[in-house]
């Protein structure tokens, strides 16, 4: 009687754990306890017990991590800075890539900026956002008439 209320707490703990989590962390170990909770109802010995729950436990972890590795779809994030691609800004401090200077404003943020051709482009001019490098806005110029140096 001890057994079967040592397995049923083991069962109820590894499925909390597995509501909590979401990410097959303890499953196994629920069916391992419920197999031994199984196991301690027909009075095998709790030595039985134990090799049954940690072989069930061991089976369903090997036999399904790697189908589940193959099941997990690899998805790309989608990063906020991807909705600036396209977008305009102003210049707030000249791009240049000789000072290694430039800042531009989209949407009341500032960003460092840099010219996608190389071309210096003057402070108060509306560029184009054509990429955004983690906090560094690629920008080409609207009029596009600026030599590069």
């Amino acid at each position: 009687m001890v057994e079967m209320i040592l397995w049923g707490v083991i069962f109820v703990l590894a499925v909390i754990a597995e509501c909590a989590s979401l990410q097959l962390v303890s499953i196994w170990f629920a069916f391992g306890a419920a197999a031994a909770f199984t196991a301690a109802f027909f009075k095998i010995g709790f030595v039985g017990q134990f090799g049954i729950f940690v072989a069930v436990s061991g089976v369903l972890l090997i036999a399904s991590r790697p189908l589940l590795k193959k099941l997990k779809v690899k998805r790309t994030p989608a990063m906020n800075s991807d909705r600036e691609i396209g977008d305009t800004a102003v210049v707030i401090e000249e791009v240049n890539p000789a000072l290694g200077t430039g800042r531009a404003r989209n949407n009341g943020v500032d960003w460092m900026a840099v010219s996608e051709n190389g071309a210096v482009i003057p402070k108060e001019t509306v560029v184009m956002i054509t990429a955004v490098e983690g906090a560094k806005l690629i920008v080409r110029d609207l009029n596009g008439m600026r030599q590069t140096r």
